[in-house]
């Protein structure tokens, strides 16, 4: 099973910042391929490989560690890019807390260690534009068009602020590779855990 945990901003979180990416979808036509709002959060822990007869270690697991952890009052903010092709939403307020958090070993087996959490939003089209193959000997490069409307992207956003809100709840969702909207992963939540006791 592909399986992650998950926080997942409030409603009136991710409406704010769906509204808020309107003029960046507008200025990125079909450069950007965005990711649908309902399924947008903030992973926490992911593991491609989860043995179904797992899940139940892996849910009593992940519900041992919650409880260790209170509710925090967190804040989508700023924006970034990963690998030159994934725009991302920054996390403000209690990032010490969400950091200890994401340290845990709340799936076991992940073969990585998150530093940095952010909301996934975005990701370079298959239709978004190249730069020109060839050009004269001794001319410099032209800009990668795409890295171009990603620099914008990332400036337009690097104010914003949206609404705080309370992570109560830890998501166990299953990830269904193209199953969902446009040949994208549908996510199906497997069940959620309390944080705190």
């Amino acid at each position: 099973m592909r399986l992650f945990a998950a926080l997942r901003p409030s409603p009136a979180a991710l409406e704010h910042l769906d509204y808020a990416l309107t003029e960046v979808r507008a200025a990125a036509g079909l450069s950007l391929r965005w990711g649908d709002p309902e399924q947008w959060h903030l992973t926490l822990a992911f593991r491609a490989d989860l043995p179904a007869g797992a899940l139940d270690d892996a849910l009593e697991n992940l519900q041992g560690i919650a409880a260790g952890y209170a509710p925090m009052s967190l804040q989508l903010v700023g924006a970034g890019v990963f690998s030159h092709r994934t725009l991302w939403i920054g996390v403000g307020g209690q990032t010490d807390r969400l950091g200890a958090l994401m340290a845990e070993p709340l799936l076991e087996g992940e073969d990585r260690e998150r530093r940095r959490a952010h909301l996934t939003v975005a990701r370079i089209s298959a239709r978004a534009p190249r730069p020109p193959r060839r050009r004269r000997r001794g001319e410099p490069a032209p800009p990668d068009p795409t890295q171009v409307l990603l620099d914008s992207a990332v400036h337009a956003l690097s104010i914003y602020r949206g609404p705080i809100w309370e992570a109560r709840e830890i998501e166990l969702v299953a990830s269904h590779l193209g199953e969902g909207r446009g040949g994208g992963p549908r996510h199906e939540v497997l069940a959620t855990v309390p944080l705190g006791d």
